[in-house]
């Protein structure tokens, strides 16, 4: 198939260029106004989807594999990512606040506040549009999302901090420095979020090594995006997304 040859010979572009061009997409919807933020997640889920299909023959390891582990570490992550919510905001005001104070960093001259991603705030509350699109951030999530970044970290990048030949590295082999640098990397695309994207990293990456595989922390992933994703509708906790 036309569409897959670039990938064939290529096991690093195989891997990345999902994350890479899912990660541009989730940047653009940040920078195109507020109405777009919504319907580019719906374009960014569509072309992940796409190329989680194209990019399948060539990555062997995105298989998803349900296991008694794999679900209690999805609900136990949720339950973390919520119990620290006010932990995170607090300690990342605290950690910016002081670096500010110590001349390291400025306070912006004209803040710009962030919406929270509120389906029912910008289209109406109850609306078609607004299910719509609450429906299509939770199978994006669960769906997409832990394939791409499960892939990308967990597979390629943690292997190949570890050796540029990384396929030869086997996803059981516990590597500290790798295991370590891929968690803070994962942590830092999480925002102000970053402690429990640093402590779900590592949850994740023990489980494929508990595992020796990269499906069980696929799915635990998905459930967690889920769960989370039923809460933030739940409960209103729109500050998650």
């Amino acid at each position: 198939m036309p569409m897959r040859k670039p990938f064939e010979n290529s096991p690093v572009a195989a891997r990345v260029a999902p994350f890479g061009v899912f990660l541009f997409l989730t940047f653009a919807q940040n920078e195109c106004g507020e109405a777009a933020r919504y319907w580019i997640y719906v374009l960014k889920t569509l072309v992940g989807a796409w190329l989680i299909w194209v990019t399948w023959p060539q990555v062997k390891e995105m298989r998803a594999k349900l296991s008694w582990e794999a679900v209690v570490v999805g609900v136990g992550v949720c339950v973390l990512w919520v119990g620290l919510d006010g932990v995170c905001v607090n300690l990342s005001e605290g950690i910016t606040g002081l670096g500010q104070k110590l001349g390291w960093s400025k306070p912006p001259e004209h803040p710009t506040p962030t919406l929270p991603w509120n389906p029912h705030a910008q289209f109406g509350d109850g609306s078609g549009a607004a299910w719509f699109y609450i429906a299509a951030r939770i199978l994006g999530s669960s769906l997409v999302v832990p394939f791409l970044e499960e892939v990308f970290f967990r597979s390629f990048l943690y292997r190949y901090i570890a050796k540029p030949d990384f396929e030869s590295v086997s996803l059981s082999t516990f590597l500290p420095v790798p295991f370590i640098l891929t968690a803070v990397i994962f942590a830092s695309e999480h925002g102000q979020y970053w402690l429990s994207g640093l402590l779900c990293g590592f949850i994740y990456h023990w489980l494929v090594l508990r595992k020796q595989r990269l499906g069980d922390a696929i799915v635990a992933h998905g459930i967690t995006n889920f769960l989370l994703g039923v809460w933030v509708v739940w409960k209103g906790a729109w500050q998650f997304w």
